[in-house]
């Protein structure tokens, strides 16, 4: 829905209202026209119904407001003496129009100085639960979310089990865009399995201000452009046709901003002509061929793993001289050198062009990319048949436009163009793991709106995470360490074990204290 739409539905949804409650405001000490006015007549509900101001605000907040609506409506009956088990479930499943039959009905009386304390224990529970809810799910929203590494494309930078901290605070936290969902889940509900949310309406694109933007080399969570699987790692083959925010979230790191020329030459990006210097951090890894001396014992298993190759020991031809390793860093190339017996490592560049490379460039691959404009809103950019497969998707998908060739004339919501002018900022993602990622090489450009937050910190790292529970270790070294910043990481797992430990003997002390007084 626009904007238009949207503000429309919003005076709509007043005088449903208004119509419903104008008796029932009057019966409360409140003037009739008090029911209509837009917002305030919320706030001045919320003091009808004895409840903060603040709720008016929650109302307004998608997700929490589809709870807080029937809080209001059950509010609602037992201001007026309506408070029957009757009453409450009437109220919710007629979505409050039951509301409608009590202000024109029924004889009421309004309950100024009714107790809001819960008079049963099942009462009391579910106000504790639904309050919990609300809290975490503003805290999910808008502050920081929990999120796990199932891929080994950020190898060694992240770890396949890692659980991470989300900030939505640093670039800026994105209103949710789909109205009605399920709190706190992403696309598919647990248990059940099913579709967590619908697909209409939709709200408008809009984030508030972050402290920072994005920079070359920040590891991003960001919702997958290209998502059309019914659920992350489905294998049914089913397909559907996401909202922004309930595509699946991936993590990448990004490797260009907005306003950049990328090219990748031999696997390595440049960026405005120079190469891109990866943070001591970032461990990038590549295929290589190994070749050995086969009169020389050599445990391969053992080798490999004590370089860091994520895969072991690779594919060993039994033939001939020759292992293909399918990831490892250069660091650790430069150390399989040193190891008597083996005569050479080489990394593999891939020459031969791929079909499903971004943009279907014939001589495009993988490792030998580019010159590529990355967009930046406001920046305008000459419109041809050359590039038009690079920002068909951006001016069609993303941007919402008509696009149609004629001959060698490019439309674009039925105007001859020459040029495009972008809307938003987009970005360009890849992994570490450069043969083991489906990345920006693939399905091209992160719009700005996709953009999701920045880890900040792994709270747990679990070896064999997709191994069953029995073959799951911890990896204590990786426990409450930053994921971003300079240097290598460093655990504050014992700092936190500290204040934990320090909170507990200071309660413990304080208690005691309170005992005796």
């Amino acid at each position: 829905m626009s904007t238009s739409q949207w503000f429309i539905f919003f005076l709509i949804v007043q005088v449903i209202h208004g119509l419903g409650t104008w008796k029932l405001y009057e019966k409360a000490g409140r003037k009739r026209w008090e029911a209509f006015v837009p917002v305030y007549n919320a706030i001045v509900l919320m003091r009808i119904i004895g409840r903060p101001t603040l709720w008016t605000l929650l109302l307004f907040v998608p997700i929490i407001n589809l709870i807080m609506f029937p809080v209001i409506w059950v509010e609602t009956l037992r201001s007026f003496g309506r408070k029957s088990t009757t009453d409450t479930w009437l109220g919710i499943f007629t979505f409050g129009f039951y509301i409608y039959y009590i202000n024109y009905t029924q004889d009421v009386n309004y309950i100024s100085d009714r107790s809001l304390v819960s008079t049963t224990k099942t009462g009391d529970t579910i106000s504790s639960i639904l309050f919990a809810v609300v809290v975490a799910t503003l805290v999910h929203t808008y502050v920081m979310q929990p999120f796990q590494i199932p891929t080994s494309s950020l190898e060694k930078s992240l770890l396949i089990g890692d659980f991470l901290f989300v900030s939505k605070f640093h670039y800026g936290a994105r209103t949710p865009m789909t109205t009605v969902a399920a709190p706190m889940v992403h696309d598919t509900l647990p248990i059940v399995r099913t579709k967590s949310y619908l697909s209409f309406p939709q709200l408008p694109y809009f984030r508030f201000p972050g402290f920072e933007k994005i920079e070359k080399n920040d590891i991003v969570v960001f919702n997958w452009p290209a998502d059309t699987v019914y659920k992350f790692f489905d294998t049914s083959g089913r397909s559907i046709v996401k909202p922004i925010d309930k595509r699946s979230n991936y993590v990448k790191r990004c490797q260009g901003t907005p306003g950049d020329n990328l090219q990748i030459k031999n696997g390595v990006v440049h960026i405005n002509g120079k190469e891109l210097v990866l943070p001591e951090r970032a461990k990038p890894q590549h295929a290589y061929y190994m070749t050995y001396d086969m009169n020389t014992p050599i445990e391969f298993d053992y080798v490999l793993k004590e370089v860091g190759s994520t895969d072991g020991a690779g594919y060993k031809n039994e033939a001939r001289d020759t292992i293909f390793i399918k990831a490892l860093s250069d660091e650790a190339a430069a150390t399989l050198r040193k190891i008597p017996g083996i005569k050479s490592v080489t990394k593999i560049v891939n020459p031969f062009p791929e079909g499903n490379i971004f943009s279907h460039n014939p001589t495009w691959n993988s490792d030998n990319m580019g010159p590529i404009y990355i967009p930046e809103a406001g920046k305008t950019v000459p419109l041809n048949k050359e590039n038009l497969a690079l920002y068909k998707r951006l001016i069609t998908v993303y941007e919402n436009h008509n696009l149609k060739t004629v001959g060698d004339d490019i439309y674009i919501d039925d105007k001859k163009v020459t040029s495009y002018t972008f809307q938003q900022n987009y970005y360009w993602m890849m992994g570490d793991n450069r043969n083991n990622s489906e990345d920006s090489r693939y399905w091209g450009f992160v719009p700005e709106d996709h953009i999701v937050g920045k880890p900040v910190f792994i709270w747990m790292s679990i070896d064999g995470m997709n191994q069953g529970i029995a073959n799951w270790r911890i990896r204590w070294d990786r426990l409450f360490t930053t994921v971003n910043g300079e240097g290598q990481p460093q655990s504050y797992f014992k700092y936190f074990l500290g204040l934990v430990a320090l909170y507990v003997v200071g309660d413990y002390f304080m208690r005691k204290r309170k005992a005796k007084a």
